[in-house]
This record gives C-alpha cells, sequence and structure tokens, in this order.
C-alpha cells in the first residue's frame, strides 16, 4: 500500500507532464510535417519518446536497451514482440528510432490523443479495424508492400492486446503472415519487453513505480530461411523464453 501511495503522489506530476509533453510536441509534429519535411518530422517524433521516457523516470522507473545483436540494413524488417503496455511503443520507437519503425494500430487510435494519433496518421503506421476484415486485410498487404518497396520496418504484436499480468498470450499468425509474406527478402527481428505491464498495474492512476522495464533483441531471423509457420514457432519461443 505504501508502494501505491508514492506512485499516487509522483503521478500527480507525472501526468501534467506527460499530457504536457503530449500538446507540446503536436504543435512542433504539425510545423515539422508540413513547413520543414519528413525527416525532420521524424526527428520530432523521437524527441518526443525521449521525453516521455524521461517522464517514466520522475515515477522512479528505469529503463533498459539490451541489444547484442547486427541487425541487417537495405532490407525490409518486421519487428515482432510481446504487448505489455502502451509504454512497450515509447520504448521500441526511442531505443530503435535507427530503423524508423512503423506500427500497426487499431483505427480508434488515429483521432483524440495528441501527438500519437498524429503520428499514427501522418508517420507512415497503418491503421485497422479489428472488426473488419475487408478493412484491414487490403490494409495490412498494402503495408507490408510499402515495407517491402522502400526497406522500411514495420512492427507487429502477434497477441494482438497486450498483456495485463505479464503473461503472454498465445501469438496470433494471421498478420505475420501477410507481412513475412510482403517481404520475403527481409529480416524478422524479435523483441521481448519485461515489466513494462507494471507501469499500469494499478490501471491507469496510479502510475506503476519504481520498476525497471527492459527492450531486449534476439538474432534477426531470414524469412526465406524457414516455413511460416516454424518461423512463428521460433520467434515466440525466443520472446517468451526472455520474459522474465
Amino acid at each position: 500500500m505504501f508502494k501505491k501511495l508514492v506512485a499516487a503522489i509522483l503521478s500527480l506530476v507525472f501526468y501534467p507532464l506527460f499530457f504536457g509533453c503530449l500538446l507540446v510536441f503536436h504543435a512542433i509534429q504539425v510545423i515539422c510535417k508540413n513547413f520543414i519535411g519528413k525527416k525532420t518530422h521524424k526527428k520530432s517524433v523521437d524527441l518526443l519518446n525521449f521525453f516521455l521516457i524521461r517522464c517514466l523516470n520522475v515515477m522512479g522507473n528505469r529503463t533498459q536497451f539490451i541489444n547484442k545483436q547486427q541487425i541487417p540494413s537495405n532490407v525490409p524488417l518486421l519487428f515482432v514482440s510481446n504487448h505489455q503496455s502502451m509504454f512497450d511503443i515509447t520504448m521500441i520507437v526511442w531505443y530503435m528510432r535507427k530503423f524508423s519503425p512503423h506500427f500497426i494500430s487499431k483505427k480508434e487510435l488515429g483521432k483524440g490523443i495528441p501527438s500519437i494519433s498524429y503520428n499514427l496518421r501522418h508517420g507512415g503506421s497503418v491503421l485497422i479495424d479489428r472488426n473488419n476484415r475487408r478493412q484491414s486485410l487490403p490494409a495490412l498487404i498494402n503495408f507490408g508492400k510499402r515495407l517491402h518497396a522502400n526497406n522500411e520496418t514495420g512492427v507487429l504484436f502477434p497477441e494482438g492486446t497486450r498483456s495485463k499480468n505479464g503473461t503472454p498470450k498465445e501469438f496470433m499468425d494471421g498478420g505475420f503472415k501477410v507481412l513475412t509474406k510482403a517481404i520475403p527478402n527481409g529480416y524478422v527481428v524479435p523483441l521481448t519487453l519485461n515489466n513494462s505491464w507494471k507501469l499500469l498495474q494499478w490501471g491507469y492512476f496510479p502510475v506503476g513505480a519504481f520498476n525497471k522495464v527492459t527492450l531486449e533483441v534476439h538474432p534477426p531471423i531470414k524469412i526465406a530461411s524457414l516455413e511460416v509457420r516454424e518461423l512463428l514457432e521460433k520467434v515466440e519461443s525466443q520472446i517468451k523464453q526472455a520474459i522474465k
């Protein structure tokens, strides 16, 4: 109870800083996107996520990036990760910023959230309607084609929805099949997030405090080296074995 009380007090500082960052960088993004250019807009998004991580530090949380891998360049990449909280995206955007990762998001997030909604609409990510296969499937196919054509990086959370207690859910193969088929010359890069779920263990208030959240990169796997089902099983195994 004492830890939760302290977290509640710190959250009163966290949320004004958090939403302040979203509001300030929303304006910065609009200016960069419309008057300066795509590269500057991308840098503004990177910087936003840097400051969002600093907001987590206010709560006594620490983040650690673990990467001993050589990730190929000038080829399409698919980052595949477990999913524990909304802060997973912040971790991936900042620590993997070299690869300009693009996300698959539910369409509801495309409106109403300063900075985040704007970037989802204008930063190269794709918005899908999970309840409308006639919309979501073509959107995923086109997303994969773009990754292939431009040697870009996509991010997939194959659990679909986040795990609320850190225990991973079963990986679904739908989006994985579509995207790996679209980038046969590319690589899958498995990622494991640990303890991100603790940031929302009490819901949105208070924010979890005094946790160590890690993002670990596993060896890239050439898509053409395995059949799709075997590839997904290998990726799922690597990710889940590293969850603590």
